[in-house]
């Protein structure tokens, strides 16, 4: 018996079909034309980091260490290993593990406090506070007392060359060398104090003083000063800008040599050598355009932390090849502090957070992830959308939604909806099309309560003859 044989048919390849093009890469916010961007950039992101970089994931939550009053005033370290807060109860209080000590109470419930560690002549590592209201302090790692001969009313206290700094008004004050408590020494030797008036053209107040090794960094809101020098006869200052200053002493921060600081025009980096840019930032400018009256900054020694507004925070991964930007909600941070590479974080309602774990103090965290709007080739062209899908890990639940539109939130579809398992499992996602299969782009949204990692998004389209 002879078998029938049938030739396999040859269907001609449809025209203008593409391979999947997936993206298994993601490198942040972007808020440069939707269009124009690389597919790899989100134009919305709320609670994400690139922490699993390429992967792009849910932040890390915070844990609530302690609350006092109803606002943190001030956050310090001594010595590396021991966390210090004022809080606007009138309260200076230290955590030891797990339990807060008060050291001091009755202080000034509005003004803020910087801190510094200092030795000198003191027997021991001192942490030093300042608020420009209340008397200097020093602890000295069991209880606080009074820097006697300090000028009461001097803020920003900080460490160059050996000396204790401080502002007092547009005037620049160091006490005598290693001498913490002596700020009144001029016999014309190098253990002399100084003081200095810091001119500018707006008649403007210091509001920022950061000592390193080598200069002291004296920032004003309109204007960036340096000072060089080891002793008081070669003390001499350097205007840097007059173009941009700092919004204040908070919102400046420095990590691997590099000060980036936030002013109301955008946030700056200055390495030295050159002016100030913001180049960096510029990727992010449109986030930047109502920066509020009391923004701060800070670092995990990792990445940088931006609260530019009541809890909106700009977070910035500067590792090579990722210099990538996020966008975090549900933290109103006035205060920061690192201490043993962890972030912590005073908030405007009285409580010290600490970064760690997956819920925001037991609260699952709500995120989101929004996709420029994809085309192929121009973007006139019409399009024919064959498939979608992620590859993703989920412990929560995830919600997919479509858009026609280029921006805006009026016209997002539900087309998936995901419940995650309790364990952590790779699981692959598709999203129907239907609807959106003739649109010449769509946009995807990600969004969802509890931990998610993604890991590829991919499309496969057909483009359609321009008409």
């Amino acid at each position: 018996m002879k078998p029938i044989q049938y030739k396999a048919s040859q269907n001609q390849p449809l025209d203008g079909v593409m391979s999947p093009i997936p993206i298994r890469e993601f490198r942040g916010l972007n808020t440069f034309d939707a269009f124009s961007i690389d597919d790899t950039f989100f134009t919305e992101m709320k609670n994400m980091t690139l922490d699993d970089y390429p992967a792009i994931s849910m932040r890390p939550g915070y844990r609530v260490l302690g609350s006092y009053g109803s606002k943190v005033l001030g956050m310090g370290v001594w010595r590396g290993r021991e966390l210090h807060a004022v809080f606007n109860d009138g309260t200076w209080r230290r955590l030891n593990g797990t339990v807060w000590t008060t050291l001091v109470s009755g202080l000034n419930t509005t003004a803020e406090w910087t801190f510094t560690n200092f030795d000198g002549n003191l027997g021991g590592v001192n942490l030093i506070g300042s608020n420009g209201i209340d008397s200097m302090r020093k602890y000295n790692g069991s209880n606080v007392s009074l820097l006697s001969g300090a000028p009461s009313n001097g803020k920003y206290i900080t460490t160059y060359q050996n000396r204790l700094w401080c502002a007092v008004g547009n005037e620049l004050w160091a006490s005598a060398l290693d001498q913490p408590e002596n700020w009144n020494q001029f016999v014309g030797n190098q253990q002399d104090s100084y003081r200095r008036q810091m001119e500018s053209t707006r008649g403007e107040d210091i509001n920022m003083l950061s000592g390193s090794l080598t200069k002291l960094t004296i920032g004003m809101p309109g204007s960036l000063h340096e000072l060089y020098g080891g002793m008081p006869a070669d003390f001499n200052t350097r205007l840097i800008t007059e173009d941009m200053g700092l919004s204040n002493n908070k919102s400046a921060m420095t990590q691997e040599g590099f000060m980036r600081f936030i002013h109301p025009t955008g946030i700056y980096e200055y390495g030295g050598g050159t002016l100030p840019t913001k180049s960096f930032s510029d990727r992010i400018g449109k986030r930047l355009n109502d920066i509020g009256i009391d923004p701060v900054a800070g670092t995990d020694g990792r990445k940088l932390f931006f609260n530019i507004h009541s809890d909106q925070m700009l977070v910035y991964d500067p590792r090579s090849g990722i210099e990538s930007w996020c966008e975090w909600r549900g933290i109103n941070a006035v205060q920061f502090a690192e201490m043993n590479s962890q972030l912590y974080i005073g908030d405007s309602s009285g409580q010290v957070l600490q970064l760690t774990g997956t819920e925001d103090n037991g609260t699952p965290i709500t995120w989101s992830a929004t996709t420029k709007p994809f085309n192929n080739g121009s973007i006139s062209k019409k399009m024919r959308w064959y498939k979608l899908w992620v590859v993703v890990e989920l412990r929560g639940i995830m919600q997919i939604h479509l858009s026609r539109s280029v921006s805006g939130d009026e016209d997002w579809t539900l087309v998936q909806n995901i419940v995650g398992s309790s364990k952590t499992e790779v699981q692959r996602i598709i999203i129907p099309v239907r609807q959106f299969a003739r649109e010449n782009w769509i946009r995807v949204r990600f969004s969802g309560t509890g931990y998610v990692r993604l890991h590829e998004f991919t499309r496969q389209t057909r483009q359609l003859p321009l008409y």
